[in-house]
């Protein structure tokens, strides 16, 4: 018996699935709030949906509480900014 096996029939203490595939944390997905609410800002912009956006950082399974970064604050309102910084002159 290989050691998948024996990890996906007996288990192990040390896996949280044992040999399974975890569940896709929704932070990952298109559907996070984390950067953007459709077209409106998200979390790491404004803060907002801050609740939902902490509950699903919190899902992460790394052995430590994971306290959330605060947002950025840089969000212009929507506005698009005046010059961006790629392409500032060389």
């Amino acid at each position: 018996m290989g050691l998948l096996d024996k990890l996906t029939i007996e288990g192990s203490a040390l896996s949280a699935y044992d040999g399974a595939q975890p569940p896709v944390n929704p932070l990952a997905t298109q559907q996070s709030k984390l950067h953007a609410d459709g077209n409106a800002p998200g979390y790491s912009l404004n803060g907002a949906n801050a609740n939902l956006v902490t509950n699903q950082y919190n899902e992460y399974e790394d052995g430590t509480p994971n306290q959330i970064p605060l947002p950025s604050q840089l969000d212009l309102n929507g506005n698009t900014p005046a010059q961006y910084l790629d392409n500032l002159p060389q």
